[in-house]
């Protein structure tokens, strides 16, 4: 059987299980949209949590950075890794023993406050809407590829799907198509894995793999490094950005792991609080899977990717492959628009090597007769999914891969368009504006609230400011900069009060935007950058990727700043952050 048609048929029956799931699951009631009635088992949100969490971001894009990157994007195993526990341990017990559906419902009453609520949504918007352009890249990288069509109606294909069961399925049908999706992604992510490690090291296993020997006796990591310094590239294994930098960008990447709102909902599905932290264990376990197997899936990816097109010596003219002769998965990809070569040296061989190297590009030119790298577009965000056919693998692993793809960006986009359809309809309309609404009212402004989200995140995602994982670190760096430090005050001080943090969430939030979009454009459009996106044009040498470390930073100090200027804490919020604070059971969630 062909490619296309066991692509068509094992991706037709995933989204057939998909959808089968959300009728099935289908929620009748705001208890059911919001939190799936508080009735998930532990091991199964953990399951679903692991599938909210990596997203796209982490199936498609981080691999694929840390193939271009080498140890520099270490910093994305480290921050979301980092952040996932600190989740864990800090935020998640303590807000689901508060009881309530929602971060900005938490916000609103522990700051006693409708203000404090509306800002807290604006915060949950903006991050979790940049969040889900990223999620929109995937899937469009993946549908476009997959489907053999071009990238704009791969993306439209995949919100018509996001659209159909997140829109009617609410939290209970997103949770059990999660389980789903975990089991369809994981399994997609490390047979092709294992089958690589196997090939280029004899080792089944590719945690194991990455640290081995090659065919030839030399270690893996060295084979790479020197096959990327032969062509002009920094050693794959060595530092190549800066200290403070990867640092702050590390920070960034944990604090707004901690404050995701649509991962920190997912503890609200548990019917009691120590259920809240066994799934939050089980999560950790089930990420670890892909995250430790990710480092040799870029590793290998790279070395795969550089020996097809340079499979002999460097400089002989017999070394570089014959573009007419390039092997259909560089025609698939060429398809995508996401890959492209340009001949510009007119030999009709391909040259993939640093021209940005200024002492190999001048050597190149006067040894060899190249005129520049030839491979003008390689997408990052392909490498992944491009894997398994540079290492000539079954067709039904290739299969396998393309769904597992597709099942990481749609599970964590349902569950972002739902934090944000849940923070419209229940803490804008429900809590604030419309306290009188009936429960199918809110029903139904829910999910026109995510059908509107969808058809934004979708218009976005066709211009999106990065790779996939660098538009994710962007939504980081915002959660972090305004939803984790106010989670945090509002948990473990009893002196922050409405004012404070009210202040500290508007510094946060607006300092990271005016630093974003000075490097990204305002909005993200192309041509209203204020200052070129460079390190030396960089404050402090911070990328804006990292800056939510430091707007978090800001967030704290003008929070306690202005809570010690203005009115005292009430008693009874002083004493409910205290209660919540006790190692004992919490209640149902309360019905508004």
């Amino acid at each position: 059987m062909d490619l296309q048609t066991l692509t068509y048929i094992v991706v037709g029956l995933t989204f057939s299980l998909y959808i089968g799931i959300a009728i099935w699951a289908r929620a009748g009631t705001t208890g059911e949209y919001y939190a799936a009635g508080r009735g998930i088992h532990p091991v199964a949100n953990g399951m679903a949590t692991a599938a909210d969490w990596m997203s796209a971001a982490s199936f498609i894009s981080m691999a694929g950075l840390i193939a271009f990157k080498g140890y520099d994007a270490s910093i994305f195993l480290m921050g979301w890794t980092g952040g996932y526990v600190l989740l864990a341990l800090c935020l998640a017990p303590y807000l689901r023993k508060f009881g309530k559906f929602t971060v900005p419902d938490f916000i609103g009453d522990r700051f006693y406050s409708s203000t404090a609520r509306i800002v807290a949504v604006i915060c949950l918007i903006v991050a979790s809407l940049t969040y889900v352009i990223g999620q929109m890249k995937g899937i469009g990288v993946a549908f476009s590829r997959f489907l053999d069509v071009d990238y704009a109606t791969g993306l439209y294909s995949g919100m018509a799907i996001v659209f159909f069961y997140a829109v009617l399925g609410g939290m209970k049908g997103v949770t059990y198509t999660q389980i789903a999706q975990y089991c369809v992604l994981i399994f997609a992510y490390t047979v092709p894995a294992v089958f690589i490690s196997l090939n280029l090291t004899g080792n089944p296993l590719p945690q194991l793999g990455l640290i081995g020997d090659t065919a030839d006796g030399t270690p893996l990591l060295l084979k790479l490094d020197q096959t990327l310094v032969d062509l002009g590239f920094a050693e794959y294994t060595a530092q190549k950005g800066g200290t403070f930098n990867m640092m702050m960008y590390t920070l960034s990447l944990m604090l707004g792991t901690a404050g995701l709102p649509h991962v920190i909902i997912r503890f609200f599905t548990v019917p009691k609080v120590s259920d809240a932290r066994t799934s939050a264990g089980w999560a950790l376990l089930f990420i670890a899977i892909l995250y430790t197997t990710a480092p040799a899936v870029g590793s290998m990816a790279r070395l795969n990717l550089t020996n097809t097109i340079q499979h002999g010596e460097v400089g002989d003219p017999q070394g570089n492959l014959v573009y007419e002769e390039r092997p259909d998965w560089f025609k698939n990809w060429e398809n995508t628009g996401l890959l492209q070569f340009e001949d510009k040296n007119g030999d009709g061989r391909i040259q993939y090597y640093n021209d940005g190297n200024a002492e190999f590009a001048a050597k190149a030119e006067a040894e060899y007769g190249w005129k520049g790298n030839e491979m003008v577009k390689v997408d990052r965000d392909i490498m992944v999914l491009a894997n398994p056919e540079i290492a000539k693998l079954p067709n039904w692993v290739i299969a396998l891969v393309a769904a597992g793809g597709l099942a990481a960006a749609l599970s964590t986009a349902a569950g972002l368009l739902l934090a944000i359809s849940t923070a419209i309809s229940h803490d804008l309309l429900k809590r604030t504006f419309m306290t009188g609404i009936s429960e199918k009212s809110e029903l139904l402004s829910a999910r026109i609230a995510m059908a509107g989200a969808i058809l934004v995140a979708g218009y976005l995602g066709l211009n999106p400011p990065g790779f996939a994982a660098q538009v994710v670190a962007l939504a980081f760096g915002l959660a972090a900069s305004s939803i984790f430090p106010v989670l945090m005050m509002g948990i473990f001080s009893t002196k922050v009060n409405k004012q404070g943090a009210i202040a500290g969430m508007l510094t946060g939030l607006l300092s990271t935007l005016l630093y974003i979009f000075s490097y990204k454009g305002f909005l993200f459009i192309p041509g209203t950058e204020l200052l070129a996106n460079t390190p030396d044009n960089w404050f402090l040498g911070i990328a804006p990727e990292a800056f939510g470390a430091l707007g978090a930073l800001l967030n704290f100090i003008v929070a306690f700043v202005v809570s010690n200027m203005t009115a005292p804490v009430p008693d009874d919020i002083r004493k409910m952050v205290e209660d919540i604070r006790v190692p004992k059971g919490a209640g149902g969630a309360q019905d508004h």
